[in-house]
């Protein structure tokens, strides 16, 4: 992923929602909570309907926050497999407090699956010293994960030397990077959620979250200047 391809989706995230969009979410809000009445009722086809809906955004956290040091041993579909699993037997910790988000629920199940992962495989202890602390998300998106993001595992042997010299500068780079604002680098532009979605997980207010992801944007940008094969 290039720098045109980041400025290009920085300004489609940045674009404000249409009419037409806030009635579909209230639209999809409406649906949610019809099936979590069901869900409530013991209805469990009703859980994995609503585990389905979310799928998507779930898969996008788990490939980016996966260690890349798991890569060919475990797949984000594992890690998905055993969270739903995880929240059939914990739906009712959700209804304990209903006012939450069940997105915010449910990712958080997720991350505590994957964290899971990462004790079981890992021998070696994942460096939280520049991690933020998510009350409501998951293992927090350190540097490696965003640096090999945004590099892709396509590169051929013969470009092997130059990528583990690029990854290097980009891991460095992104972890000199506030936590806050790396986490909301991860959240809007990888994960691609909302700016609510983002304001609301990391429990700040929707304007913070919007200047904070902008200013990460920007700086996310700068780094890549400074990174052989982002050109422009």
């Amino acid at each position: 992923m290039g720098r045109p391809a980041v400025a290009a989706l920085g300004r489609r995230r940045l674009i404000h929602e249409t009419d037409e969009g806030v009635l579909m979410a209230v639209e999809a809000e409406k649906d949610i909570a019809d099936l979590l009445g069901r869900v409530r009722g013991g209805d469990q086809p009703a859980l994995a309907e609503l585990f389905a809906k979310h799928r998507d955004k779930l898969r996008r956290m788990v490939q980016l926050r996966l260690d890349p040091r798991l890569t060919g041993r475990v797949s984000p579909s594992d890690v998905l497999q055993e969270a739903y699993i995880d929240a059939l037997k914990r739906i009712d910790h959700y209804f304990e407090k209903p006012d939450q988000p069940f997105f915010g629920w449910l990712r958080l199940v997720v991350g505590q699956r994957l964290a899971d992962v990462h004790r079981e495989h890992l021998a070696q202890k994942r460096d939280i010293g520049q991690e933020v602390s998510i009350d409501r998300g998951a293992t927090a998106a350190d540097s490696a994960c965003l640096a090999a993001c945004l590099l892709g595992n396509g590169s051929s042997p013969s470009h092997a030397a130059a990528r583990t010299e690029s990854f290097a500068r980009l891991e460095q780079a992104l972890a000199a990077m506030d936590p806050l604002d790396r986490e909301v680098l991860a959240l809007r532009h990888f994960e691609e959620l909302s700016n609510t979605e983002t304001a609301s997980l990391l429990g700040v207010q929707p304007a913070a979250a919007s200047k904070r992801y902008v200013r990460a944007l920007a700086r996310l940008k700068q780094i890549l200047e400074t990174i052989p094969g982002f050109t422009g």
